[in-house]
């Protein structure tokens, strides 16, 4: 295993950041029970200041790494070699501009569309994830793919769970409606 440097740290604390911001709701549908408890309310309350924390971590792991590796910037393959890290700051970048409640009210319902983004921004960290640290793995490794994956499943059960009920509510009504 390879000693993890700095920027690893700092990318694992981002990502750290970034399921805790995933958990209120995923926990909620995903395991009605956690609605009793004062955990997701907590998360809840406090997502938009991880999700600030986790873009500064991002950014601080970007930031090194663009150093530690001198990046040419003019050459496309730069960008076609970190397309999922490129891609995924950009998501939230512009998720951590409209995280305050003056974007919220202008955007409205465009406001919720750009956020979920978000689940975009998942995927493409799984595969970012996987992607740069294949064949040099760090201690640090596991931890990032249990968390990055972890969040993943559970946001897939949630959407099963949804999708499952938004069908069950329909057929409902169209029992009603016949």
């Amino acid at each position: 295993m390879d000693t993890a440097p700095l920027a690893n740290y700092l990318g694992l604390l981002a990502l750290v950041c970034y399921v805790i911001t995933l958990l209120p709701t995923t926990l909620r549908i995903v395991f009605p029970s956690t609605k009793k408890t004062e955990l997701p309310k907590l998360l809840l309350k406090y997502r938009r200041q991880v999700g600030i924390i986790a873009f500064v971590f991002a950014l601080l792991h970007g930031v090194l790494l663009v150093l530690k590796r001198n990046f040419d910037f003019f050459d496309i393959q730069t960008y076609w070699i970190y397309v999922q890290g490129v891609v995924t700051f950009i998501i939230f970048t512009l998720l951590t501009i409209t995280s305050n409640d003056w974007s919220i009210k202008k955007m409205k319902k465009n406001w919720k569309k750009l956020h979920e983004l978000t689940y975009l921004a998942m995927f493409l960290l799984v595969w970012h994830v996987i992607d740069k640290m294949w064949g040099h793995w760090s201690y640090l490794t596991p931890l990032a793919m249990l968390g990055i994956t972890g969040i993943t499943v559970l946001f897939i059960a949630r959407r099963l769970i949804e999708r499952r009920k938004k069908l069950a509510k329909i057929k409902g009504t169209s029992i009603i409606n016949n």
